[in-house]
C-alpha cells in the first residue's frame, strides 16, 4: 500500500468504514480514496484511475468512474437501482442493455451527478512545465509498469507500436517482451521491429491475416458495444495483441494510450482555427477539446483488451502525467512542424533518438487493419459504390456469427 492509499487519519472518521466487502467490487483507489475524492471534489487524487462500487461517507451505496473514464463501469439501461449486484458489471457482456456509467459521476438509487470535471487548463512558464511533465512522465513509468503491486515484472508485456507512446511505456518495463499486432508488411510492424531493435528489446510480432479478421470481428464488437467499421479497425488490432501476450502467460499490458490526448498529437490540434474537425480556436483549446473523447475510447479499448483475457495499464494517463499535461503552453503541445513536442522531449535520454523523433500512422491504418476491412467487404460483393460498404459488410459478418439480431425485414 502506498502512501496515497493509507487510510485517512482518525480526523476524517466519517469516511472511514468496514471495507472488506468493497475491494474486490472497486477498481483501481481504495475506498478510502475515492470517498476523499468525492468529499474534496479532487478529479485527480493519484493513481490511474477508478471505477466500481463504493459505500459513501454517508453508507449509501454507489457507483463511480473517474474524470476521464480510466475503468469502464456499465449499468442495466433499465434498472431501477442500478447498484444492486446484478444491474452493474464492469464487463458490458455481462449485462442485458448495458449504457456506461459516465465519467466523473457517483450514481445512486435516487440520482447521478457529476463530481468531477477536469481542472481549468492553463499555461505555466514553458521550461517550469516541461520540468513537471519530464518528473510526472518519469515518475509514472516506474510506478506503473511493475509497480509495487507486483513482486516481479514476469506477468508485464508492452503494446508496441515503434512510437515514442509505446516506447516511453517500454523504458518503464525494461524486461518486459514487446508485441505488435498487424497484417504482412504494414507499417506498424515494420516501425516496432525497428525500433525494438535500436532499443534492444524482444520483439513478438504477431501476424493478422483475413481468417484472424473476420474472427476477432464478432469477438471485438461484443465486447465493445461497437459495430462501426472505424472503431472496430482500431480495437482489433488491440485485441489481437493482447490475445497473443495473454496467450504467453502474461496477465498486465502495458498501453501508451492518452499520449495524442493529453500533449496533442492529433493533427486537428495543430493549426485549429483553420481546421473544421475542431471548435476551438487555440492549440491548448483543441487538445482539450480531444481530451474529452477520452472515456469513449477507453471504453472501447479496455473491452478489447479484456476480452482477450489480459488487464490494460496506463502509465501516461495518471493523475499526475494528466495534471502536469493540462498546464502545457501550446508552444509545447503542437506546432506545424511538431505535435507532442513536451513528450518528446520527456523522451530524451530514455529512448533512442531514432524512436523518440518517429512519426506513426493511426493504428488502424499502421497496421492495415482498416484497408484489410475494406478488401473483405469487397470480396464478400460490398461495393465502394454502395453506401457503407464497409460497415454493410461487418452487419453481415456479426450476423452470420450470431452477434446481431436480423432486422424485422430481414426475418
Amino acid at each position: 500500500m502506498t502512501a496515497d492509499d493509507a487510510p485517512m487519519a482518525s480526523d476524517d472518521a466519517a469516511l472511514d468504514g468496514d471495507d472488506s466487502l468493497e475491494r474486490d467490487s472497486l477498481h483501481g483507489a481504495t475506498p478510502e480514496r475515492v470517498r476523499r475524492a468525492i468529499r474534496d471534489s479532487d478529479p485527480l487524487p493519484g493513481g490511474t484511475g477508478f471505477g466500481g462500487y463504493v459505500d459513501l461517507a454517508d453508507g449509501t451505496p454507489a457507483l463511480v468512474r473517474d474524470v476521464l473514464g480510466r475503468v469502464p463501469v456499465f449499468v442495466e439501461a433499465a434498472a431501477a437501482d442500478p447498484t444492486t449486484d446484478e444491474a452493474w458489471a464492469f464487463d458490458r457482456r455481462a449485462l442485458a442493455e448495458p449504457r456506461p456509467v459516465p465519467a466523473g459521476t457517483v450514481l445512486t438509487a435516487a440520482n447521478e451527478r457529476r463530481v468531477w470535471t477536469l481542472p481549468d487548463s492553463r499555461a505555466d512558464a514553458a521550461a517550469a512545465a516541461q520540468t513537471d511533465v519530464d518528473e510526472a512522465i518519469r515518475g509514472s513509468i516506474a510506478a506503473g509498469g511493475v509497480g509495487a503491486d507486483s513482486d516481479s515484472g514476469d506477468d508485464v508485456a508492452v503494446a508496441f507500436s515503434g512510437g515514442v507512446d509505446s516506447a516511453i511505456v517500454a523504458a518503464g518495463a525494461p524486461d518486459a517482451p514487446c508485441y505488435v499486432a498487424g497484417f504482412e508488411g504494414c507499417h506498424d510492424v515494420a516501425a516496432a521491429r525497428t525500433a525494438a531493435a535500436a532499443m534492444d528489446r524482444e520483439l513478438h510480432e504477431v501476424r493478422i491475416d483475413h481468417d484472424d479478421l473476420r474472427a476477432a470481428v464478432p469477438a471485438v464488437a461484443a465486447a465493445t458495444g461497437r459495430t462501426n467499421p472505424m472503431d472496430l479497425a482500431i480495437a482489433v488490432p488491440l485485441y489481437c495483441t493482447a490475445r497473443a501476450a495473454a496467450a504467453d502467460g502474461h496477465d498486465r499490458l502495458l498501453l501508451g494510450q492518452g499520449a495524442d490526448e493529453l500533449f496533442g498529437g492529433y493533427s486537428k490540434v495543430v493549426e485549429p482555427a483553420d481546421d473544421r474537425r475542431v471548435e476551438a480556436e487555440t492549440v491548448r483549446g483543441a487538445r482539450d477539446e480531444t481530451l474529452r473523447t477520452l472515456p469513449a475510447q477507453i471504453e472501447r479499448d479496455v473491452g478489447a483488451i479484456r476480452a482477450a483475457g489480459i488487464e490494460p495499464v496506463t502509465p501516461l494517463l495518471a493523475d499526475r502525467v494528466v495534471a502536469a499535461a493540462l498546464r502545457l503552453p501550446g508552444s509545447l503541445l503542437a506546432t506545424p512542424d511538431e505535435r507532442k513536442i513536451a513528450l518528446r522531449r520527456a523522451a530524451e535520454g530514455m529512448v533512442p533518438e531514432s524512436v523518440r523523433t518517429a512519426e506513426k500512422k493511426a493504428v488502424q491504418y499502421g497496421t492495415y487493419v482498416s484497408r484489410e476491412l475494406d478488401r473483405l467487404a469487397r470480396q464478400a460483393g460490398f461495393k465502394r459504390r454502395m453506401d457503407d460498404h464497409v460497415e454493410r459488410y461487418v452487419e453481415s459478418v456479426l450476423l452470420e456469427s450470431g452477434s446481431l439480431e436480423p432486422s424485422a425485414d430481414e426475418r
